[in-house]
């Protein structure tokens, strides 16, 4: 089992510095120079070229790798090119915008799609299983940013029912301050939701038939096993773990479309910090969220393989 752990710590560890490695020189080739983004009017070639030694650019390129993964190895990712503050602090006033939006969906998925999943094993051919069938499908194919428009445009835009950008309207306190927070909430959450579910009630529908098969859920019911103790303590129980391990892969999926999600809705996480910096070629502040990002999903991919480990007993042999 320890060795299991360990061979599953080290392959977060090389995805990390494969990560962090790829992002920064695919930040070095962009076709721009950040320093002309950062004074506004006339610049001298001398201003320029002072501009690019302040900022390191003007050193080699192995060389100013070297640097980034020293100061990233003690934990610091740099000071902003345009806002002149560490990134550190950017990113941490902006990442609880993007755990509450992505940690949100991934809860009412996992709530909404168990017992969608579990209902349409029970009732195989029915009305509910036909209908998670067709919306596992559906919401498979949908693409998170055109999602998000169409709800930006009719519930946003024409219907007016939801605000558009920002995470809370300003000047409010207390209960009306929650209000706030989740109806600026309720669109991203919905995007988000929409596409993830299907495919997450899908597996679960097919784990769960499976299981219902299994001869020990033929034995449960044969002891006089209530239907619902039968489903929902012995079957869910061994049907849920790959579920789980399909949601733990797809946080990269859910992570990437927060990102996109916050961009479309001018919602304030580290998505819209990354389109921000962007277009003001910023390379510190970018190359510091993508590894945030990146640490977040690979962490959390480490531990659903480690939960795995731990709830199935033929990986740890």
């Amino acid at each position: 089992m320890l060795r299991y752990a360990a061979s599953r710590l080290l392959r977060a560890i090389l995805t990390i510095w494969i990560a962090v490695t790829v992002t920064f020189f695919l930040l070095r080739l962009l076709p721009a120079d950040p320093t002309l983004l950062v004074v506004e009017g006339d610049m001298t070639p001398e201003m320029q070229e002072a501009l690019r030694s302040q900022y390191g650019l003007d050193k080699p390129l192995l060389q100013q790798y070297g640097l980034y993964l020293g100061q990233l190895v003690q934990g610091n990712l740099g000071v902003s090119f345009r806002q002149l503050v560490p990134v550190t602090d950017l990113l941490l006033s902006r990442l609880p915008w993007t755990l509450l939006l992505a940690g949100s969906a991934f809860v009412l998925t996992l709530l909404i799609g168990i017992p969608l999943g579990v209902y349409a094993a029970v009732g195989r051919g029915g009305a509910v299983d036909r209908s998670v069938q067709f919306f596992g499908i559906t919401s498979n194919a949908l693409f998170i940013p055109s999602v998000a428009i169409l709800l930006l445009v009719v519930f946003g835009s024409n219907l007016g029912w939801f605000p558009i950008g920002q995470a809370i309207d300003p000047d409010t306190r207390g209960l009306a301050a929650y209000a706030s927070l989740l109806h600026h909430l309720a669109l991203p959450l919905f995007s988000l939701v929409l596409v993830q579910l299907g495919p997450y009630a899908l597996t679960l529908r097919t784990n769960m038939a499976e299981v219902l098969g299994e001869d020990y859920i033929t034995s449960a019911r044969s002891r006089g096993l209530t239907p619902r103790r039968v489903v929902w303590r012995h079957a869910l129980r061994n049907a849920v773990l790959p579920a789980l391990m399909l949601m733990g892969l797809q946080l990269g999926t859910l992570i990437g479309g927060a990102v996109l999600t916050e961009t479309v809705f001018a919602y304030p996480g580290v998505g819209r910090l990354i389109f921000e910096s962007v277009q003001q070629l910023d390379f510190p502040v970018l190359q510091g969220a993508f590894v945030v990002l990146a640490v977040t999903v690979v962490l959390a991919n480490l531990l659903t393989d480690l939960l795995s480990m731990v709830l199935n007993p033929r990986i740890r042999t």
